[in-house]
């Protein structure tokens, strides 16, 4: 491996913070979340959502109770200036859901935005966008550092100019690829901003700081978000948001530590699609909330549902394995887990009887399970499947869930020799029924009763 082309980029991205907080914070309330799949995850499909796809994942994201969502990038494509158009049009948003609409700071597109948007009477949010950092300053707009800060701040004067008087409308500006943008350039440029924009408690701009290209472990970033919550003007009146990438692979980590350190508001997707391996993925990041009692502010509780509506309107499947979605994340196949699980839904069982509360009301302490299943729609009756690594438990567990057959431990020791040699003939997964019609066999019991 030629590693050696590499450099570690903590140098270059490192922040002068040497009294770091947010390693001490905890988080104790959900952040504003702001799915990005209709501009975003949609530029990164094979086949962009059709405008039917796209109104019914509108809606999905609004019935699940998100309340600012970015729908599209209108001077791109006549198709994302429609979509924006018919919110507006035929009154797609509830009056409490803010919507954002993308832009490059480029004064013809500017113009372009903010017409998609008039007649628009929910909260608007214009978000303008620029590389920041010295690779993409260099390579790809071929200009110094002072004439990127001149663009940046022609663009924020063009949205003034053409937006500033619509009392619905509040601006966002995106230092595109922050996490490698010099720490004094970034923070002078969005203190210009924010002093350009008045930005005011009543009427606050989002900061959005992304981690456009996720290129350093997740306490770089944290540092780098704290660097900024703890120094930018006009605090008070600044939305503090983060867009983490998933190069790495640490994108949800990223997130999350850059809510200790400050962020407000978090950017993404609803099962992480997007560019490369994508954004951040919202329903990992709401329901890790969840699951250490935290409100997560969005509605998970049909995940089946959800799963459903975004792999039709992406056309992208979601893996066995997904965090909380996956079809196999509830299941077990291994024989010392499903023994683990089998006492421990016994355990929460006589636990509810012994306190006099409904099972769903008292605390979830179910070994390998993080959260309880119901709580996001499945039913308990896939948590335990049977195949060759499985053991007496999970046997006993599926017939007596299944037909009400109870087994002493002695039996179903001697019951799992017989499955085990069965399985080890076919070597796939076994039913319930087909373990019923082996327990008729073995102990002459009639397999319909």
């Amino acid at each position: 491996m030629p590693s050696h082309r590499y450099r570690d980029v903590y140098e270059r991205v490192s922040v002068p913070l040497t009294d770091r907080q947010w390693p001490s914070n905890r988080i104790t309330e959900a952040p504003l979340w702001v799915p990005v799949d209709l501009r975003d995850g949609n530029q990164a499909l094979t086949e962009p959502m059709d405008p039917d796809r796209k109104r019914r994942f509108f809606e999905m994201l609004v019935a699940m109770g998100y309340k600012e969502i970015e729908v599209g990038y209108p001077s791109a494509s006549q198709a994302d200036f429609d979509f924006v158009r018919l919110i507006g049009s035929e009154g797609l948003a509830p009056e409490d859901v803010s919507i954002v609409v993308f832009t490059p700071a480029r004064r013809d597109l500017i113009e372009r935005t903010v017409e998609s948007v008039r007649g628009i009477t929910n909260d608007v949010v214009l978000h303008m966008y620029c590389a920041t950092a010295p690779t993409w300053r260099e390579v790809v707009l071929g200009a110094s550092r002072e004439r990127v800060a001149e663009l940046i701040m022609a663009g924020a004067r063009d949205i003034l100019e053409l937006a500033g008087d619509l009392p619905n409308v509040r601006f966002q500006f995106s230092p595109e690829v922050f996490m490698l943008t010099e720490p004094d350039f970034v923070l002078d440029i969005c203190d210009r901003i924010t002093t350009l924009w008045d930005a005011r408690p009543e009427r606050p701009v989002v900061l959005n700081l992304p981690a456009t290209v996720e290129v350093a472990t997740p306490n770089v970033y944290a540092d780098q978000i704290e660097y900024m919550h703890r120094n930018l003007a006009r605090r008070d009146s600044v939305i503090l948001s983060v867009h983490p990438h998933n190069d790495r692979g640490t994108g949800i980590a990223c997130a999350e530590l850059a809510v200790l350190a400050g962020a407000q508001r978090v950017e993404g997707c609803v099962f992480g699609n997007g560019e490369r391996t994508g954004n951040v993925d919202l329903a990992v990041l709401a329901l890790n909330l969840h699951a250490q009692g935290v409100n997560p502010m969005v509605d998970f509780s049909d995940i089946d549902r959800v799963r459903e509506t975004v792999e039709y309107c992406t056309r992208l499947p979601i893996h066995d394995r997904h965090p909380y979605a996956g079809d196999l994340v509830y299941t077990a196949f291994s024989g010392t887990h499903q023994d683990a699980i089998k006492k421990g839904f016994a355990e929460h069982r006589a636990r509810a009887e012994r306190m006099g509360l409904p099972e769903r009301e008292i605390p979830w302490q179910v070994p390998y399970l993080p959260i309880d299943p119901a709580d996001v729609g499945r039913s308990y009756d896939a948590v335990i499947r049977v195949n060759s690594q499985s053991g007496k438990g999970g046997i006993a567990y599926l017939l007596e869930q299944e037909y009400g057959i109870e087994m002493s431990r002695r039996r179903q020791i001697e019951f799992a020799r017989h499955v085990q040699g069965y399985m080890d003939r076919i070597g796939t997964e076994v039913s319930a029924q087909t373990l019923r019609e082996l327990y008729a066999q073995v102990y002459g019991v009639d397999s319909t009763v």
